[in-house]
């Protein structure tokens, strides 16, 4: 590990923050990512803090209506300010020329570092405080309106509390509009608009997540224009940024002196998926890592260090989420049949249904309840797609009341309880547009096996019958899914039924493997010193 007293002091800046169930700023992954990281760079003292967003009434709380459809709720999460500490600085922004304050809090607790809140609900604003209200459900003007907040906002708010900043890091592209408010500073001080650009790519690194064509958001200019986007720059230099129409990935690879990719096989698909655009910042690939101590059980560890049998620990977590499950559903679940977990955004290129796809051949393993699967996840408010998805889903858990369930409202606390408690992780994405895949980790350092295809991360960790599975071979033609489907019933059929219910010290001679290949290379700790080694340290 790089020395404390040699490392840069890291603003972060991410649009959302998962650090537990009862915040409910965050939206999945990428907000879990960056709570891990402000974790792990408590406990290992790394000098970063956070940048972010207090969204009064947070991500969509997503229920199941009586016709197994979801529907969306967004209440007022007031209870949110007893967790924060006022730091008596408010700043100034403008939005469609409007000038608007946001109040400046501070998450601050004994097992992360400092998080930084931008708050819009003021009475001063007026009907300008929905800025910060909800998390992604909005529109173009919207979410430009946020993006103008989280960046521009997040600089001022770094310069009125007099923070000492090295780095900028922006996670993912919602965080650019700090960089064009850095490029301010330095013309308003002297500089061009040349020098200043360049000086801002000496100070930023960005993070690119998702290889889908609706994460990488696009603007046309007038429409940044008239919202105070430019921030008064013009629209050649914002065309030099972003391209034209403008694109939030690309300003970030642009701002930036050095981006990365979240896994090896993503920064591959980074580098071709971008390799079109000029002037950008070289694309490294810096696997992401989870915070060992929110997501791994002690007792599971524990037991692993120790040498003792993981099985009985095992049963004992799997029978937790059986009760969990049982109080949340009433659907009656056994701890001695296989159990497989599914549990991420239900959107459609993640493939939820694919196991559902051959049902003369999956029927007779559910209705023997030889195999049980436990889904949850959200479906964006606006993804019709991804909602029939979670309905498909919630009509099988109808038809197999023991043996499929689906948990509503999937959020950290039902995280922890699968990726412990299930016996078999689930990952079957249409390949290569799962960019890392952090639950596997968390499953495969609690024991639990991963069957997946080889996207994301797990390239980098299957070793196939040893600490997992692996099904399909990376193929990623015409009939992908297919490929997938058929693979996926051999693997499951063949051979982890067999392993789970006639070769147990198989089964627990693999959980062993799971943890001990895992646990440290895909740990947070892991990957921030990735990011100064990689990174940080090119930083002038």
């Amino acid at each position: 590990m790089i020395q404390n007293n040699k490392q840069k002091n890291v603003a972060y800046f991410c649009m959302e923050y998962g650090i537990n169930s009862n915040l409910r700023i965050y939206a999945g992954g990428l907000g879990i990512l960056a709570g891990d990281i402000l974790k792990a760079a408590h406990e290992y003292d790394y000098p970063i803090f956070g940048i972010g967003m207090l969204w009064l009434e947070g991500y969509t709380k997503q229920l199941i209506d009586e016709n197994g459809r979801p529907y969306d709720k967004y209440p007022r999460n007031e209870y949110i300010y007893d967790y924060l500490e006022d730091t008596d600085v408010k700043i100034n922004i403008k939005v469609k020329g409007k000038d608007i304050k946001l109040k400046v809090w501070k998450l601050k607790t004994d097992y992360m570092n400092t998080l930084y809140l931008l708050d819009s609900n003021l009475d001063e604003n007026g009907k300008y405080d929905w800025i910060t209200k909800r998390l992604y459900a909005w529109g173009e003007e919207e979410r430009i309106a946020q993006e103008i907040a989280l960046g521009i906002g997040g600089i001022r708010a770094i310069r009125a509390l007099d923070l000492d900043v090295d780095v900028y890091h922006f996670n993912e592209g919602h965080a650019v509009f700090a960089g064009t408010e850095i490029i301010n500073e330095k013309m308003n001080k002297g500089l061009d608009f040349e020098q200043a650009l360049k000086a801002t790519q000496n100070k930023v690194v960005f993070t690119t997540h998702t290889p889908v064509k609706k994460g990488n958001e696009e603007h046309e200019h007038g429409l940044l224009k008239s919202m105070g986007a430019y921030n008064g720059l013009t629209k050649k230099q914002m065309k030099k940024i972003g391209n034209d129409p403008f694109g939030n990935t690309v300003a970030g690879l642009k701002l930036a002196k050095i981006s990365n990719g979240v896994a090896q096989l993503h920064g591959v698909t980074a580098r071709q998926m971008w390799e079109h655009i000029e002037g950008k910042s070289p694309i490294k690939a810096i696997t992401n890592g989870i915070h060992r101590k929110t997501w791994v059980d002690s007792r599971i560890y524990k037991a692993f260090e120790n040498g003792d049998d993981l099985l009985p620990i095992h049963q004992q977590l799997k029978s937790e989420l059986i009760n969990y499950v049982k109080d949340k559903t009433n659907s009656q679940l056994d701890n001695d049949k296989l159990l497989i977990g599914f549990a991420r955004r239900a959107a459609p290129y993640k493939r939820a249904n694919l196991i559902f796809r051959k049902m003369d051949l999956v029927d007779p393993y559910l209705q023997e309840g030889k195999i049980q699967i436990i889904f949850s996840g959200k479906a964006h408010p606006l993804d019709d797609k991804g909602k029939d998805l979670v309905a498909e889903i919630v009509k099988m858990s109808k038809k197999y009341p023991n043996s499929v369930v689906f948990l509503e409202d999937y959020d950290m606390e039902i995280a922890k309880m699968m990726t412990r408690g299930v016996d078999v992780w689930l990952n079957n994405p249409r390949r290569p547009k799962e960019a890392s895949g952090t639950s596997g980790m968390k499953s495969a350092m609690n024991g639990v096996l991963n069957l997946s295809i080889l996207d994301g991360w797990w390239p980098e960790a299957c070793q196939h019958g040893m600490n997992g599975w692996q099904f399909g071979d990376g193929y990623m033609g015409d009939n992908q899914d297919k490929h997938d489907l058929d693979s996926l019933y051999r693997v499951l059929l063949k051979e982890v039924l067999p392993t789970y219910y006639d070769h147990k010290s198989k089964w627990e001679e693999m959980m062993n493997n799971s943890i001990e290949s895992t646990y440290e290379d895909f740990s947070a700790r892991k990957m921030l010193e990735n990011y100064y080694l990689k990174m940080y340290r090119k930083i002038k």
